[in-house]
């Protein structure tokens, strides 16, 4: 696992080799096993990963519902979980947005906000829940009831209230899942800004890959109970750590190709590409493996009227400002290519396209070696 941690930042969450399970009749199922992640003050972090793969319950591990079998949970330096002991949840001064937000129907927005600050005095209150309605765009709202908000709206007041009594650390459980496809980068966006403003260290659990693109400074993909790459968005699509991350991270597909170590290069259908840009992401074990995968994105891919590679249209998604198109090349292997969608080309047709990639990842081949 690539640790991305700044440690020029103080840490201010530390969650080192954590083990957690369920009691299941007379035996432990565990679901987390020895998992780790560090976030500095103010920063954001995300753990991103399929339905069962155990990111919830490293949340609520961490807001102290979910006691560890072995491992250590510190917020600003103080151990609140081991194996011994936990301190409650009402003791973390953690904050957490449900999935569901939790709103209290029968309070208005504003006395939702305000709901945690009843040890603040009356004007102390009322200034804290203004700059928080202001700072999430709620002023006008105030007086309203929550089944008189839309779903992003509520979203807000939530997260505005988990703010109010200024938690030292912020979780989030899958808080945009209930909104439309269309809203729910936009929120996660402005959940940052706010987030930023306010200097505050926060985690997200989601599956949503775009969620975790559009908020988190770092993101551990998870599988199985495991971090399997804690790094930036960008590393996680351009440099994967395996083959899991790879395919989980954004669109692509595997192509066959040949590795000519005299070139320092990997020929695949579409052409040759220079091997040293991602060597050391080609994971061959130190062994000679001529015959690799090839990770191909959809923007790999380019569409070209003069290439002489032409390629067929299988599929097509429009996506607006583009097309993603299946294409089948000769060999029969399919490849995507996103192209500009006043390129309206009907399933079946032929178009020019060439290789454009800039970073080489590569994974030792799963198919029949030659002559097998």
């Amino acid at each position: 696992m690539r640790d991305m941690t700044d440690f020029s930042l103080p840490i201010h969450l530390s969650v080192e080799q954590i083990r957690v399970g369920y009691t299941l009749g007379n035996r432990m199922q565990e679901v987390v096993h020895g998992l780790s992640f560090s976030l500095p003050r103010g920063e954001i972090g995300c753990l991103l990963g399929p339905s069962g793969c155990g990111k919830t319950t490293v949340l609520r591990a961490i807001a102290g519902f979910e006691n560890l079998i072995d491992g250590r949970i510190l917020i600003g330096g103080q151990e609140l979980s081991n194996s011994r002991s936990t301190a409650p949840p009402e003791s973390r001064h953690v904050g957490v947005v449900f999935q569901d937000y939790a709103l209290f129907p029968h309070l208005s927005v504003a006395e939702n906000v305000g709901f945690g600050l009843r040890k603040l005095s009356t004007g102390e209150r009322a200034d804290r829940v203004q700059q928080l309605l202001s700072m999430a765009g709620l002023r006008n709202h105030a007086s309203k009831y929550p089944h008189e908000l839309s779903g992003g709206q509520q979203q807000r007041v939530a997260l505005a209230r988990a703010l109010a009594p200024r938690p030292q650390l912020l979780l989030l459980d899958e808080p945009f899942s209930n909104l439309d496809i269309d809203l729910r980068e936009r929120l996660a966006g402005e959940v940052r800004d706010i987030l930023k403003e306010l200097g505050t260290t926060a985690v997200l659990v989601t599956h949503d890959q775009h969620e975790a693109f559009a908020i988190a400074d770092q993101i551990g993909v998870m599988q199985s109970g495991r971090i399997v790459q804690w790094d930036t968005a960008y590393n996680l699509y351009h440099k994967p750590a395996d083959r899991f991350v790879a395919d989980f991270i954004g669109q692509g597909v595997f192509a066959t190709g040949s590795v000519d170590r005299s070139r320092q290069c990997v020929n695949i259908e579409l052409g040759s590409l220079p091997l040293w840009q991602g060597m050391e992401y080609c994971s061959t074990d130190g062994k000679d493996a001529p015959q690799v995968d090839v990770l191909l994105r959809a923007d790999d891919v380019l569409y070209d009227d003069s290439s002489p590679l032409q390629a067929e249209v299988v599929r097509k998604a429009f996506r607006g400002a583009q097309f993603l198109y299946t294409l089948k090349l000769p060999s029969g292997q399919t490849v995507l290519a996103l192209v500009p969608s006043h390129h309206d080309h009907a399933i079946g047709d032929k178009i020019g396209i060439r290789l454009a990639a800039d970073h080489v990842v590569t994974f030792p081949s799963t198919a029949p070696a030659r002559g097998a």
